[in-house]
């Protein structure tokens, strides 16, 4: 499914957005949904739609999860991306000095799955911010980023559709590693491709699923926009964005 194909569901997103960064700068903007649904995608063309006025970043909460080691010794390395993964007092810290000036970011690598301080970068006063990712369910102490941002979109899709991106995602990963011992998925690399498959899938069904399930979900009934995406890619804005609850 191409760009042009949602043109119409882009189109309405834009349009609030940009209605809404006219009354606040910098507008702080979340959007988050299911590991796998899209995120990324939708977070670029926004992206490339809104920067021919304004300034745009664009900002991973990838960036504020623990490091691996610490991770790991807390034994919460097979739980990244639960609320209690995440660097939460770096992360509201961020979100304030966002609206006041430059910020560092942290960065992370889908390579080596894991913070890369290569790849930390400053921010300067950007018009408009959307910050992208799973972090926005509440964490240990109650609070919630999704109370930070000044709107709120939920990318939603189907379990089903949801795996299957994942599986893909993962094999894309998996196949790439071959020549590259460097990647995070090399470990995987002596398995059959078939079996790397059924890896993947079991990676989603014991992580991924529940943090779905569990904490990530909770934003879609507080997100002022939902958009849902078919098994086809097609997107449609069905709560906000102009259109009736």
């Amino acid at each position: 499914m191409s760009q042009t194909d949602n043109a119409a569901a882009l189109d309405a997103l834009t349009a609030a957005i940009l209605s809404r960064a006219a009354q606040t700068r910098p507008l702080l903007i979340g959007l988050t949904g299911s590991v796998a649904a899209g995120k990324s995608t939708l977070c670029q063309q926004l992206s490339a739609r809104l920067s021919g006025s304004l300034s745009v970043e664009t900002l991973p909460t990838d960036g504020f999860l623990l490091p691996n080691d610490q991770l790991n010794r807390l034994g919460l390395g097979m739980r990244k991306g639960f609320p209690e993964t995440y660097d939460a007092a770096g992360l509201f810290a961020a979100l304030a000095s966002l609206r006041t000036g430059p910020t560092a970011i942290p960065g992370y690598s889908h390579i080596t799955y894991d913070i890369d301080p290569a790849l930390t970068r400053i921010v300067q006063s950007p018009d408009i911010v959307i910050l992208e990712g799973l972090a926005f369910s509440p964490f240990a102490d109650g609070r919630t980023i999704a109370d930070q941002v000044d709107l709120l979109i939920y990318l939603d899709a189907s379990e089903a559709d949801l795996e299957d991106w994942f599986a893909q995602r993962f094999m894309t990963y998996w196949r790439s590693a071959e020549h590259d011992a460097s990647s995070f998925y090399a470990r995987f690399r002596h398995m059959s491709e078939a079996q790397a498959e059924v890896f993947g899938r079991s990676v989603w069904t014991q992580i991924n699923l529940p943090n779905l399930r569990d904490h990530i979900i909770e934003a879609r009934d507080r997100a002022q926009i939902l958009v849902r995406k078919t098994r086809g890619h097609r997107l449609e804005v069905v709560r906000g964005a102009g259109v009736a609850r």
